[in-house]
């Protein structure tokens, strides 16, 4: 006879819930969604596309998560039904597998939903720019660093983030100098924001016809990408606009017009650049856009005089590292700062980061507060 006991795992599961039905306020959540019905209800909500977009995705979002905190309510409840099937009578072991495999998903849901419960930081909820900038190691920094690029962008794909890719400076022999995505998706910053830091790679270098082992870095920058109402203003005399060529892999025209816009803020030396649309018009606001995010961040910063608290100074070379990518001489990927790590470098480079990334917003949330 079957006697399938986890009672006490259930128990566990269901006060994690309840933890987590609270930190969310769910009476909140359909607040906002009915209030968000109406706004897309509007008959002229299209008059403003990004407007419209922002009302379109933030509603979708918060279904979302009710629709999930839903879900795992009934799950639960399915969940006891099923054990109390496994154990009356003579037992059904098919009942009894099915309850068990439902346990350990539900701990896993319920596990990342706890980590997404604590992004409650000032900018968290916000979308985010990345950038990813080559460091010491020279060609095999660059390669690392596209490698890094493409880990980002198939960790977004594989969540459904929309991600845009606003400039990438190519190296001259291989991979990338830097990249700067744009990830616009609720939570992103808060999300990504542990992903900020210096990274390592260790392997045999492809680029050494003597085939050493070599070390290189890349470093990752997060800010939270700011709201088009917000106001950073930036007085013209405070910055200098240049326009160039577009270009690829190679140096090739991907554009025939000076379409490409680089801004330098003068009074921190803060530069972006975006060659991503085809005018030269739309580059200038992207990249204002990003400056501005940036400034916001360097505010953000001096506001609390501290700069660990967001991306902080990134130098990329020894010493610095927060991850390190081992392909040699044995597999691996280990946080520094929290110790997680995983013996297949392929599965996370492509992609494979929640592990990594829940690992580190509970690290973030019980570190001390300097």
């Amino acid at each position: 006879m079957i006697e399938l006991d986890i009672s006490e795992q259930i128990a566990a599961l269901r006060a994690t819930f309840g933890d987590i039905r609270a930190v969310i306020d769910i009476d909140q959540l359909r607040t906002d969604i009915a209030d968000l019905n109406d706004q897309a209800g509007a008959p002229d909500l299209w008059d403003d596309s990004e407007h419209a977009q922002k009302v379109t995705s933030d509603l979708s979002h918060r279904q979302s998560e009710l629709a999930r905190i839903e879900s795992i309510e009934s799950r639960l409840d399915d969940l006891e039904v099923l054990v109390e099937m496994a154990n009356d009578g003579e037992g059904d072991e098919e009942s009894a597998e099915e309850a068990t495999i439902e346990l350990a998903s539900l701990q896993k849901v319920l596990g990342e939903l706890e980590v997404h419960t604590l992004l409650n930081g000032e900018f968290d909820e916000r979308p985010a720019v990345m950038t990813i900038r080559s460091g010491a190691g020279g060609v095999d920094a660059a390669d690392f660093a596209e490698m890094l690029m493409r880990m980002y962008l198939r960790w977004a794909e594989q969540h459904d983030y929309p991600v845009t890719v606003l400039d990438v400076g190519y190296a001259e022999e291989a991979g990338i100098k830097s990249a700067t995505l744009q990830i616009d998706s609720p939570y992103a910053f808060g999300t990504l924001s542990v992903e900020a830091g210096t990274h390592r790679l260790v392997r045999m270098s492809p680029f050494n016809s003597a085939g050493k082992r070599q070390t290189s870095f890349a470093a990752v920058e997060v800010v939270p990408l700011i709201e088009q109402t917000e106001s950073i203003e930036i007085p013209d005399t405070d910055i200098r606009v240049d326009v160039f060529r577009s270009s690829g892999p190679g140096g090739q025209s991907v554009n025939t017009t000076d379409s490409a816009v680089r801004i330098t803020h003068l009074p921190t030396g803060t530069v972006v650049s975006c060659q991503n649309e085809k005018s030269q018009i739309q580059n200038r606001a992207a990249a204002m856009r990003v400056l501005q995010s940036r400034l916001l961040l360097i505010q953000r910063e001096q506001e609390a005089a501290t700069k660990k608290e967001f991306a902080g100074v990134i130098t990329a070379s020894w010493g610095d590292q927060m991850r390190s990518y081992v392909l040699a001489p044995y597999q691996m990927v280990k946080d520094l700062r929290t110790n997680y790590e995983v013996n297949n470098p392929t599965q996370v480079f492509d992609g494979d980061l929640d592990g990594f990334i829940a690992a580190g917003i509970r690290w973030r949330k019980q570190a001390p507060q300097d």
